[in-house]
């Protein structure tokens, strides 16, 4: 495990060793201990350790970035060397101003949390036997994975920014399955792994699978459709790479260019990047150790900001919000910890009141399609279902959708009060489940030919 005095150690002794103007040292770490299973069996049991230096040089507004894995001092000494020499070949960034200041410390929180510390391979193997005993009760299998992360930030720069973060999370994916195509699935993200709780999980993954049985197929069209919060999450993170970083917004290839302070969804759709919710138990700066601030993103439907790294606030005459990433990182800043605001409507109640509807779990493979339109695709996966007068009916084989994302947070009729916080892609996200109207579904195609 990653200690403070040596992190900060580390990164500090990198710094010294430059010729250039400014430098920079971000010492990233992970630890990842991961629980596989497949078939109500355990698959896979892996334990490892990664440790990132990166550097970045800067003189004369020539700028070399660098990343190794080698933490020993010849390693570091390398390192330092080779951005240099990058740093030498490139073209003068004239936009380029300055590293960022050292700022206030960050409030420390406890950010270990003791019940995921102490989760081991031992309970994690007692977690797949609670659901491969709760599978076979309905004839299904288990799969998926138990997943705890330690994760570690420790910065330096060359005008006296100094970081530290140590934290930890874990989460379950869990997968039904039966012998006729049915399958069910549930999610659990919390900071606490001993809050998880496994039979909940289990048995709600076991029912969707065994309603998912004997599907039908219904026309393509407008539908009335009940998102579970994980569906949402997914299109809330499609969204947020589309329009919510300043990179794209200064090259105005977001759909926010030119519409801030204007109606882009609904009334009842707000959005938030929160850097203060404990849920989400993130760290409290970014990559360049600038402190995150909670960012408007959308509120009562209305467009209010993005978020920033330094390079684009200075760029844009504002000010960073402390969600700069990776020193490799080409893409701009994006959000990490975003929040929908809730409503006061229960998935239940959204069932009871509709007349012809579809209730997603959610979605496979979403991918863009046209940024500027929101427009996305991707596949409902893992049980999909009809409501016909306020009631699940039949379970419907997965459909389709060509769906322009503002369009279908512009037509949410009903928010859940209830919200979860869905992981995917390093973006954390609470999210409520929705209820839309007028979501393009279609039939997919069935095609023999594939494995």
């Amino acid at each position: 495990m990653i200690r403070e005095n040596e992190a900060l150690e580390l990164v500090k002794k990198a710094i010294s060793l430059t010729d250039s103007d400014m430098c920079e040292a971000v010492l990233e770490y992970q630890q990842l201990s991961l629980t596989r299973f497949a078939e109500s069996r355990i698959s896979d049991n892996i334990d490892t350790e990664e440790t990132i230096l990166y550097i970045r040089s800067i003189k004369d507004k020539r700028i070399g970035v660098t990343a190794t894995g080698d933490i020993t001092d010849p390693g570091i000494r390398k390192a330092i060397d080779d951005s240099e020499k990058i740093m030498r070949y490139m073209t003068p960034d004239d936009k380029f101003v300055s590293l960022p200041q050292p700022g206030a410390d960050p409030v420390r929180k406890p950010y270990i949390i003791k019940g995921t510390e102490e989760f081991g391979p031992k309970k994690r193997a007692e977690a797949v036997e609670i659901l491969s005993h709760l599978g076979h009760k309905g004839n299904l299998k288990a799969s998926g994975a138990f997943r705890i992360e330690h994760n570690g930030l420790a910065i330096a720069n060359s005008l006296g920014m100094e970081r530290f973060f140590l934290g930890n999370n874990a989460r379950l994916n869990l997968t039904m399955a039966g012998d006729h195509g049915n399958s069910g699935w549930a999610l659990e993200f919390n900071r606490d792994a001993s809050g998880i709780d496994i039979h909940r999980l289990g048995k709600r993954a076991a029912e969707k699978a065994a309603a998912s049985r004997d599907p039908v197929t219904l026309e393509d069209g407008q539908y009335t459709v009940i998102l579970e919060p994980a569906a949402v999450g997914q299109l809330l993170l499609l969204l947020s790479f589309m329009g919510f970083g300043c990179k794209t917004l200064y090259q105005h290839r977001s759909f926010m260019a030119g519409k801030i302070g204007e109606k882009i969804a609904g009334d009842n759709f707000s959005v938030t990047e929160d850097a203060d919710d404990p849920d989400f138990n993130f760290r409290p700066f970014d990559y360049e150790g600038v402190i995150r601030k909670n960012v408007p993103l959308i509120e009562n439907g209305i467009a209010r900001g993005v978020v920033y790294n330094s390079y684009y606030a200075n760029l844009m005459d504002t000010v960073s919000t402390g969600h700069a990433l990776a020193p490799t990182n080409s893409f701009g800043p994006y959000p990490k910890t975003m929040s929908v605001a809730p409503g006061n409507g229960r998935i239940e109640e959204m069932i009871q009141s509709t007349e012809k509807g579809i209730l997603i779990t959610h979605f496979w493979y979403l991918n863009f399609l046209n940024p500027m339109r929101t427009m996305v695709t991707g596949t409902t996966l893992d049980g999909t279902f009809l409501i016909e007068n306020g009631k699940i009916s039949k379970p419907v084989k997965n459909m389709r959708t060509n769906q322009s994302i503002l369009e279908a947070f512009s037509n949410i009729e009903t928010i859940t009060f209830d919200r979860i916080i869905y992981p995917q892609f390093g973006v954390l996200m609470k999210v409520p489940g929705m209820k839309i109207n007028n979501f393009n579904l279609a039939a997919e195609e069935e095609d023999d030919s594939k494995c």
